[in-house]
Order: structure tokens, then sequence, then C-alpha cells
């Protein structure tokens, strides 16, 4: 792929942990000699799906996709990228509302692949898949599934782009905004972890 690899900022609160968690991952990609593109999804305006089925219809129209709406550029920004990252919090047992929009919009995106005879399961002919980076951080410092939802949700999202879950990164019981700025192992991890996107992207 010929464009940078993209690391979102899932969280809805700047400066969170989920953030110095993906900042600390695109440090290491940047070491690893290529700068990577760093999207903080709450800086943009992406409508929420509202379920009326034109993206199953001819043409896989989505009538959100409009001025003002940055849900196309942003997978655009996945369609060119050689591995991306997502770096969110841990909201009752899953993904905060922003991100949860952004990947309810890839409602056409899936129709679209589903259309070539392609399944989740059976994934496409010929297909190479491009690894995507969970970096999850969740407060609660318990609960045997606490983590479940939210990567089965990625894993779903991402097939019709053509990316596989890779290592996940997960850390639970941070919970107030400093909590990962002051571990040095996490941080030190998350760089290597970029470190091994920016390799197994080449």
């Amino acid at each position: 792929m010929s464009g940078a690899p993209v690391i979102f900022l899932c969280g809805p609160r700047a400066g969170g942990n989920s953030d110095t968690a993906g900042l600390a991952f695109a440090d290491g990609v940047t070491r690893s000699g290529r700068v990577p593109r760093v999207i903080a999804l709450r800086e943009l305006a992406v409508a929420p799906c509202r379920g009326c089925g034109a993206c199953a219809g001819a043409g896989h129209r989505c009538p959100l996709d409009r001025e003002g709406d940055a849900a196309a550029s942003v997978f655009a920004a996945m369609d060119a990228a050689p591995f991306v990252a997502f770096a969110a919090p841990i909201y009752f047992y899953h993904l905060p509302a922003l991100f949860k929009a952004l990947i309810d919009r890839a409602q056409r995106r899936y129709e679209i692949r589903v259309a070539t005879g392609a399944t989740p399961a059976s994934g496409g002919a010929g297909e190479t898949t491009r690894p995507a980076y969970p970096l999850l951080v969740a407060g609660r410092p318990q609960g045997e599934r606490l983590f479940e939802g939210a990567l089965l949700t990625l894993k779903y999202f991402l097939w019709p782009f053509g990316f596989a879950l890779a290592r996940p990164w997960l850390q639970r019981g941070l919970d107030a905004p400093g909590d990962l700025a002051g571990q040095t192992e996490g941080l030190a991890a998350l760089a290597a972890l970029g470190a091994l996107g920016e390799a197994a992207g080449r």
C-alpha cells in the first residue's frame, strides 16, 4: 500500500490513556523509519448510520456520504494504509460511541464486499490481509471478558477493508488520565509493537 500507516485515537477525551497508547505506538512506527498518520476521531464529524438500507441496493450508495462528513475520507485512508492501529478506551465492555458510529458506517463497505461473493468466513479469492492493531484500555481492573466484545466487533468491521487483527495490546485498571503515562514498561511495549507493525507492513 502506498499510503501512510494510520493510528486512530478513538477516545472522546484528549490526553487520556488511549491517546497515550496510540501515540506511543506511533512513536515506535516513527523510530522504525516511517511517519504514520494520526487521526483523532473526536475531531471529525461522522453521522451515525440510520439503517436505511440504501447501501444494500444497486450502486451501494450511502446518503450520509456528503460534504462535511468524514467517514469516506477515513475509509480512504484505511484503504491506502499498509497497517492500522486503533487506540480506544473500553466503555461498558465495548467501544466508545464516536468509534462505534464510524464502525456502523462501514456497512456500505460490507455490502460491497459481500456482493462479490466473499463472506467473513470464506474471505476472498487471492486475498491478502493487512495487520490491524487493537490498543484497548479499560479503567475497570477486572472482568474475564472485558475486551471480548470490542475485539469481535473490530474483527468484523475490518474484514471488508482487507485487515485482520494482529496481536492486541490490552490493559486494564487505567482510569485516571495520566495512569499509562507513568508506566515505562507499558509505553516501551507499545513502541515495540509499533515497530513490529512497521516491519509487518513493508
